[in-house]
């Protein structure tokens, strides 16, 4: 997911922020509510405090939507984690049954059958039915939804694919209907749900974890297109729900009354701030206006460190940056290799992000399952595909440019979304590819939602962004960069890459697909459309107050089982 998973992931990891007054509590620790000016029916006399468990944390700039049909970044997914839940949920233990009472698998692997709950509700009190999960896979995967994770369900399910790479404007309505009607995923009845898959694929179950796989309400979309845009239109089946949504500004969810394990959930609301500037943020965190931190600032590592408020712990995501290959220089491969190899990571860790990030020299993060019987982790087999190395890296620029036809080095910018951490980053790497490149490349930020638009559309030269693995494959990685992928997002595109992430999605010998996804990136860090710098971890930090928190590696901190003492 674009940081991540758009890690996105897609989206980045790195938050930062400011307190927007009246949005959350103030005048008061964390944790403990005091009414608002937003409060609905607040007035200017004094009412008495209610102590809730509440968490008080931030997100940079405006989530971009909160429909999980359409997420495909790490703001939203944090959101929609706690507002919906698929067949599995991410515990801290592992994959939990969420709606799904049981899982069936055929003995050829290609036919899961799941059997629904008892007593599911919407947080409108509609009945949670396998109908519903059937329309939103089918949903995702309709072309005029343009979603981007469509590949996430389509890749996977019989007739998924041919269904969402039709085009309404050469295919009858018919056609395009009976092309959903093929899909892989049918409602037996309100609690079945049968789904037929175009191979084996040992990480299913963990897809149906993933927020791209999550129901929606069938009637309520379709008696409201817009249904996501607004707190009070907004459905979901999981732990909490939206009650109030200033898109600049807030986001508050509570526990919902409806879920059906509603006794179990200890947190009473979350408050996600729009926050810009990391270290106000920070500074809000150490005065008690703010109990949780996703991703501690640089310059409040020492202090969180100190007081014992500082978490690591593994996250299943790389930071690196995309190269426009689409246009000069970086259709250049020599050029893009000239940039990866010029930097120093370690100086990046020790100097800038300080939290004990591993040096990134292949895409892939650690943390994903081998499955060669050989490795217990992917990156075991091939830790490594390049080096650094500042003369090289000097050799093959002149040579891009003589390729090119070009006696000078052209004008360029990296972009990166509004974050000091990925300032300071940029700002490091610029200062080394001018000292051993010998270029000037100009920096420039631009708000999230903006920032992820462009990197859509090809806006772009070099482009900072982070991924978050999907599931614990390294699948979740290799097939972002397939031509015309929806997070390929670089113009890139190898038809021989793209024939071996095919053949390992198909294959169903363990080790030979490990060794398919190796070739394949090799084949990535050959042509170099990405840079990767480093491997995330998590550095969050939790008042003592706090209990009961886990961050899964492939996700944002969970907060369902939260207490604030």
């Amino acid at each position: 997911m674009k940081a991540k998973k758009w890690l996105t992931m897609a989206a980045s990891l790195v938050l930062a922020g400011i307190l927007i007054a009246g949005c959350t509590t103030t005048g008061s620790k964390a944790g403990e509510s005091t009414p608002t000016a937003s409060d609905k029916g607040s007035t200017s006399q004094p009412q008495a405090q209610t102590k809730e468990s509440v968490i008080n944390t931030y997100i940079n700039g405006e989530i971009p939507t909160i429909d999980p049909n359409k997420a495909s970044d790490t703001y939203s997914s944090w959101v929609i984690d706690h507002t919906f839940e698929g067949l599995f949920f991410q515990d801290k233990d592992g994959l939990k049954p969420g709606q799904a009472k049981e899982m069936k698998v055929s003995s050829d692997g290609l036919t899961y059958t799941f059997t629904l709950k008892d007593g599911l509700k919407w947080s409108n009190g509609d009945p949670v039915t396998a109908g519903d999960f059937e329309f939103s896979w089918k949903h995702v995967l309709d072309p005029n939804t343009a979603a981007e994770y469509a590949y996430q369900i389509g890749d996977y399910l019989k007739g998924g694919k041919e269904y969402n790479s039709a085009d309404p404007k050469k295919v009858s309505a018919d056609e395009l209907n009976k092309l959903r009607d093929a899909v892989g995923v049918q409602a037996k009845d309100d609690k079945t749900l049968v789904v037929t898959l175009v191979s084996p694929t040992p990480y299913f179950k963990q897809l149906t974890s993933f927020y791209t796989y999550y129901p929606v309400d069938k009637k309520v979309v379709e008696a409201n297109p817009k249904w996501a845009a607004e707190a009070s239109t907004y459905v979901g089946n999981g732990p909490f729900k939206v009650t109030e949504w200033q898109k600049d500004k807030v986001l508050i969810a509570v526990k919902n009354d409806n879920y059906y394990d509603k006794a179990k959930i200890t947190t009473d609301k979350i408050v996600w701030n729009n926050i810009t500037d990391d270290n106000t943020a920070w500074q809000m965190y150490q005065n008690g206006d703010l109990n949780m931190i996703k991703a501690v600032p640089s310059s409040g590592l020492d202090a969180a460190k100190a007081s014992g408020d500082l978490k690591i712990s593994p996250n299943l995501a790389t930071y690196f940056y995309r190269f426009n290959v689409t246009k000069p220089p970086f259709n250049n491969v020599k050029i893009r290799k000239a940039f990866t190899m010029s930097i120093d990571r370690q100086a990046i860790i020790d100097n800038v992000t300080k939290a004990n990030q591993k040096p990134a020299f292949a895409f892939v993060s650690p943390g994903t399952q081998a499955q060669d019987g050989k490795n217990k982790d992917f990156r075991d087999a091939t830790p490594t595909f390049f080096k650094e190395d500042a003369a090289q890296a000097k050799q093959l620029l002149a040579d891009g440019l003589k390729d090119l036809g070009l006696t000078a080095f052209p004008k360029v910018t990296l972009t990166f979304n509004t974050n000091a951490n990925h300032q300071k980053i940029a700002e490091a790497i610029q200062e080394m590819w001018k000292k051993n490149l010998g270029v000037e490349v100009q920096i420039e930020n631009v708000e999230s939602k903006v920032w992820l638009a462009r990197m859509t559309k090809l806006d772009y030269q070099i482009m900072r962004t982070g991924w978050v693995g999907d599931y614990l494959d390294a699948m979740t990685f290799i097939d972002m960069f397939v031509t015309d992928g929806g997070n390929n997002q670089t113009g890139y595109s190898n038809p021989e890459y793209d024939k071996l992430v095919k053949a390992a999605k198909a294959e169903s010998d363990a080790a030979k697909r490990d060794q398919q996804m190796h070739d394949a990136e090799k084949i990535l860090m050959n042509d170099m459309p990405i840079m990767p710098i480093y491997y995330y971890v998590n550095a969050d930090a939790y008042k003592p107050s706090l209990q009961g928190y886990y961050t899964p590696a492939n996700r944002y901190p969970q907060f369902r089982y939260i207490t604030v003492k």
